[in-house]
C-alpha cells in the first residue's frame, strides 16, 4: 500500500470483508461512507473496423466474420451464451474456472448468486453481455475476497497477458489491451462497463472483446469509501479488458497464444 495509513485501514476491515459478498457485513452504511473521487478509468481501445471477408470464409482474429461463425459453431444448435463455459487465466493461477450465464445484468441478485457459489457469472440480454468469441463485450464476474476469492488477484493482470475461454470444443484466447474502473454509484460508468464496445456505449462492436469484473473493497476501504450496495458491493469494481486474438479447438490442443 502507499503508506502505513492505507495498510492499516485494510487489515481494520479485511476480515469483515471476508464474510459475505465482495464487501462484507458489517461495514458502515452509504450514510457513514467519506467521499473520495472514483479512480481514474483507462480508456478502452477503440475497435478497428475488419478487412471485409468473403461469405463462408473466416475473418481475422477477434473480427465479427472470424468470431461469429467459431462462436456459432462452438455447441451447434445452441445459443452460446446460455452455455457454461470455462475460463483461465494464466498469470493469475486461474484454471478452468466454471462461467456461469444467466439472463440480467452484471453483478445483480441472480449474479451474485451465482458468484457466491465459487464460480464466475457471465449476464446476457438487454442490458449487454453476450457469450464465448462473439462479437461484442463478453461479460464475466467473480469474487474477490469470498466465495473462494477465485478473481483475487485480477488486479495483477496486466497487458499482454492472456485469457483462455473453453465452450464445448471451442477454445478462445482474448489478450488484455486495457484497465478501467466502474462505479456502482454511476449510471454513465455502469452503461460504459456494460457496453457491446467496453467504455464506448452507442458504439456498434467489430470485434470479440472481453470484460473481467471484480471488486475493489480493500482500495476503497483504503480510501475510506465505505459506501455498500443493497447486495454488500462497494463502490468500485476493478476491471480489464480483451479482444479476442486467436480461436482453435480443444480436440486440436487448444488455441495458440
Amino acid at each position: 500500500m502507499a503508506s502505513i495509513r492505507a495498510v492499516g485501514t485494510i487489515l481494520a476491515f479485511g476480515l469483515l470483508t471476508l464474510v459475505t459478498g465482495c464487501a462484507g457485513a458489517g461495514t458502515p452504511s452509504a450514510s457513514t461512507a467519506v467521499p473520495h473521487p472514483a479512480p481514474p478509468r483507462a480508456s478502452s481501445p477503440a475497435a478497428a473496423p475488419p478487412a471485409p471477408a468473403a461469405p463462408g470464409t473466416p475473418g481475422p482474429p477477434g473480427s465479427a466474420a472470424g468470431s461469429a461463425s467459431s462462436a456459432s459453431s462452438a455447441v451447434p444448435g445452441v445459443d452460446p451464451r446460455s452455455v457454461s463455459a470455462s475460463l483461465s487465466i494464466p498469470a493469475i493461477g486461474v484454471k478452468d474456472l466454471e462461467v456461469v450465464p444467466y439472463e440480467g445484468t452484471t453483478d445483480d441478485w441472480p449474479g451474485t448468486r451465482i458468484q457466491d457459489r465459487g464460480v464466475a457469472a457471465s449476464p446476457y440480454g438487454d442490458e449487454g453481455g453476450i457469450g464465448p468469441g462473439e462479437t461484442g463485450n463478453y461479460l464475466v464476474t467473480a469474487h474477490r475476497l469470498s466465495a473462494g476469492g477465485p478473481l483475487r488477484d485480477l488486479p495483477e493482470l496486466d497487458k499482454g497477458d492472456t485469457v483462455r475461454v473453453e465452450l464445448g470444443d471451442a477454445v478462445y484466447t482474448y489478450e488484455i489491451t486495457a484497465s478501467r474502473w466502474t462505479s456502482f454509484r454511476s449510471a454513465r460508468s455502469l452503461e460504459e462497463q456494460r457496453a457491446a464496445v467496453p467504455g464506448k456505449p452507442g458504439v456498434t462492436p467489430t470485434q470479440a472483446m472481453i470484460t473481467i469484473s471484480t471488486c475493489a473493497t480493500p482500495e476503497d476501504n483504503a480510501a475510506g469509501n465505505f459506501w455498500r450496495d443493497d447486495r454488500k458491493n462497494p463502490e468500485h469494481r476493478i476491471d480489464r479488458v480483451g479482444v479476442l486474438v486467436s480461436t482453435g479447438s480443444a480436440g486440436a490442443g487448444g488455441a495458440p497464444g
